[in-house]
């Protein structure tokens, strides 16, 4: 029996190449020369990579190097070209299924010139690469985290900050987002920074005592108003907080103990007019805990997003004897402490870890609290990568990604920054009443293919088809698994062709169909092909995105 080749090609008007591929997967470069210039076929190819595996050759080798080649045992997994400015770039993902080594080839070549640089990155994972680990570590994740409702409901967030209000919310300006929130189907409404700024010159330096601003909720309910609107509108209050900050303005920071704070060489640590709690001290946390009970258990506040914008430098040495870092220590596991004690009184209430849009992100956090914001970059065609890539340090179900429609937005846009989110948490800011007719049926068909789709994203485990995402890269995708169905959002942005091919390796073996779950009125089409499980998406213009359902055929009953 003969084997079975595929083939692929690149280059450009000065340079071509041609890759055979054989039906074991093995990838092979069958040309490297001028266009027009006859191959050498099968016969003449080399693998892409050669790598020695050093000492495990055959034993009689005094240096153990013979026949430890194993580039021909490198199998293809994917491959896409992109063009950088001047440069045209191919990069070829193979792996070896046995061993775990994975290898990414790229080639790049200067437009015009018959010149090709290559390079070669190997990684390797005893259990199948990259995607097998980061799946491992999800995994790992879930089985060591407090349990929490919210893990497993995803309910829908709008909040009033990123691309909206910016601090600045009042009574005047929240009424209309709160309605406009409440008809796209968002099922907690959470009010950002400022709430609590009575004054002219800024809240930087005065925060700590958390109340709200008469100036900003006029009127004999003051914030009551708009927290009872949200209710009334079905959803749940939420507030921001910086708790672990006191303002060198605010009355707090006479009121508390300087035992209460960082202090180094018996001084009390500023920064950027600000001062740290050290939540060792009882002062400190009975302040927290008193703040907390009221917001939570006298306004029915249920959500709070917690924030942290200071660097305290090298920690505090408030004890007699204690190193800085050892204070610091000291303070992050009363920090902790804190967290389990608020969430021991208020079982049902979600909390999200910000920490300056995500700057302080760690398994200690995350194994507590409900939701991890990814970050605050306000630009949507960068958004994408950030998203595409938060399943590496945070379980989908945790990792919350601003989904920011503006007025200004083209229609694909507007689906780019929604698509991001939704194999995430929902983070929905955006001037809703602002936007066209056709924007707010795509933010509201958004968030209905969410509600659809959210239960299945607690238990499924990431990869990326087109490998881990680049910062400039034009096309990104995530896929998301569960035992019967693969969830795949793909984003192109411009400098792309508008056609890439994605291999979804085993786990989307034998799928019966490729659905376009959003945006569905838009111009997405993808192709299945069940022999080589290889997926075709094409996206005409970009920005674009397309969020897709592959299913499995179920086997025939015996």
């Amino acid at each position: 029996m003969e084997t079975e080749q595929r083939s692929f090609r690149w280059g450009h008007e000065a340079l071509h190449l041609e890759f055979v591929l054989g039906d074991d997967g093995s990838a092979r470069l069958t040309h490297l020369g001028l266009p027009g210039e006859a191959g050498n076929g099968p016969r003449g190819s080399l693998p892409l990579v050669e790598v020695t595996a050093t000492g495990h050759g055959r034993d009689w080798s005094g240096s153990r190097l013979v026949q430890t080649a194993i580039g021909g045992r490198l199998r293809h997994r994917t491959h896409r070209a992109a063009r950088d400015g001047d440069w045209h770039t191919l990069t070829v993902q193979l792996h070896d299924p046995d061993t775990g080594l994975a290898a990414e080839v790229t080639y790049r070549s200067p437009d015009g010139i018959p010149a090709l640089r290559s390079e070669v990155t190997l990684s390797f994972s005893a259990d199948g690469g990259p995607d097998a680990a980061f799946a491992a570590l999800t995994r790992y994740r879930r089985a060591h985290r407090r349990p929490h409702p919210d893990h497993l409901g995803l309910p829908v967030i709008f909040n009033d900050y990123m691309n909206c209000l910016m601090g600045d919310p009042t009574t005047e300006k929240l009424l209309p987002l709160i309605d406009a929130a409440a008809e796209a189907g968002a099922e907690y409404f959470v009010i950002d920074a400022g709430w609590y700024d009575d004054g002219g010159d800024g809240w930087w330096t005065t925060v700590g005592t958390w109340e709200p601003a008469a100036s900003r909720f006029p009127g004999e309910k003051g914030i009551h108003e708009v927290l009872d609107r949200i209710r009334e509108r079905g959803m749940v209050p939420g507030l921001w907080l910086e708790p672990e900050v006191i303002g060198v303005r605010s009355p707090m920071a006479k009121s508390l103990p300087d035992e209460a704070f960082f202090r180094r060489d018996g001084v009390r640590v500023t920064e950027s007019g600000r001062h740290h709690l050290d939540l060792r001290h009882p002062a400190a946390r009975a302040h927290l805990d008193q703040v907390v009970d009221r917001l939570v258990g006298e306004w029915g506040v249920g959500y709070l997003k917690l924030d942290h914008n200071i660097d305290p430098g090298s920690g505090t040495s408030a004890h007699p004897g204690e190193s800085p870092g050892a204070g610091l220590l000291g303070h992050n596991r009363a920090h902790l402490d804190w967290l389990d004690g608020l969430l021991d009184r208020h079982p049902h209430l979600v909390v999200e870890n910000c920490a300056s849009g995500g700057m302080r992100w760690d398994h200690a956090l995350l194994s507590r609290l409900q939701l991890q914001s990814t970050s605050d970059q306000q630009n949507l065609h960068l958004y994408a990568p950030i998203a595409a890539s938060a399943p590496t340090a945070v379980t989908p179900e945790q990792g919350a990604v601003w989904a920011y429609p503006q007025p200004e937005d083209s229609l694909d846009e507007v689906a780019f920054t929604m698509a991001s989110a939704l194999l995430g948490r929902i983070h929905l800011p955006g001037l809703l009443p602002e936007l066209g007719p056709e924007a707010r049926a795509l933010v509201h068909e958004a968030v209905a293919v969410y509600k659809a789709v959210r239960a299945d994203l607690p238990r499924a485990v990431p990869s990326w088809p087109l490998g881990l995402p680049g910062w400039d890269d034009p096309w990104i995708a995530l896929a998301l698994h569960t035992p019967a169905t693969t969830y795949l959002t793909v984003w192109r942005r411009p400098g792309g062709e508008a056609t890439t091919s994605l291999q979804l390796a085993d786990r989307a073996g034998g799928a019966a169909g490729v659905e376009v779950l959003y945006p569905t009125a838009r111009q997405a089409v993808a192709t299945w092909n069940p022999d080589t499980a290889d997926l075709t998406v094409t996206l005409p213009t970009a920005p674009s995105t397309a969020l897709l359902r592959i299913t499995r055929a179920e086997l025939d009953a015996p």
